[in-house]
């Protein structure tokens, strides 16, 4: 693998110079999420764990609403989700506040998915757990197999049947071919797989391809 402070200057230069290029299009997703969201704000943070288990904050943009009911509880998340909200989950635009947390250093562009603290320990033991050894992603195998699959089960006991599994060993297959050459692979994957999803087709070339590198893990 090739060593993290080379792969750290890579980061830090690639989204450096993409922020410099797209900031007005965050600008204008921050206004019209603003006010899409009735004032209650254009980004989201949540804790999570990321290198070694450490702690950080991972940015969004808040696609969803803060209204509740009359007992004060929170809608669902189809009722709170907003038509700005929607297009930029579809289109994964919700995820570029975390190229902030690639800059601070708390995260990379390519490697395992930041999974929730309540996730960690079934994401995070045994040989899956080298997946906490390497900086979280932004993209990667495992957050593109949720992209293109995982994303359409709303079952929790689907999910966890047949999502979960390909996902951790996913996470795990990216610590064993982390490269330069495999992480540019995957941006382009992540290219390739957005457009698809705008057209409203379904990229099963790399979908399979995410299914044959897990299969290949799970034997070991």
């Amino acid at each position: 693998m090739y060593r993290s402070c080379f792969k750290r200057c890579i980061d830090f230069f690639i989204v450096f110079c993409v922020l410099l290029v797209i900031w007005p299009i965050l600008v204008i997703i921050a206004l019209g999420l603003h006010f899409a969201n009735e004032g209650a704000g254009a980004f989201f943070t949540q804790e999570r764990p990321g290198r070694d288990g450490k702690i950080f904050k991972v940015i969004k943009f808040k696609s969803m609403t803060d209204e509740r009911d009359p007992m004060g509880n929170l809608l669902s998340d189809e009722k709170r989700l907003t038509k700005i909200g929607k297009f930029i989950r579809m289109t994964s635009l919700d995820e570029l506040p975390q190229l902030i947390n690639i800059l601070n250093g708390s995260m990379s562009i390519v490697g395992p998915r930041p999974v929730a603290q309540d996730q960690f320990n079934m994401f995070r033991y045994g040989k899956w757990n080298e997946a906490a050894k390497v900086s979280v992603g932004l993209s990667g195998p495992a957050a593109l197999y949720d992209y293109i699959y995982g994303d359409q089960i709303t079952d929790e006991t689907e999910y966890m049947e047949k999502v979960y599994p390909i996902r951790r060993e996913l996470e795990y297959t990216y610590v064993q071919k982390a490269s330069i050459g495999y992480d540019l692979k995957m941006v382009m994957y992540t290219v390739v797989c957005i457009l698809y999803s705008l057209r409203g087709k379904e990229c099963t070339w790399i979908l399979n391809e995410l299914k044959a590198d897990a299969a290949k893990t799970m034997i070991e």
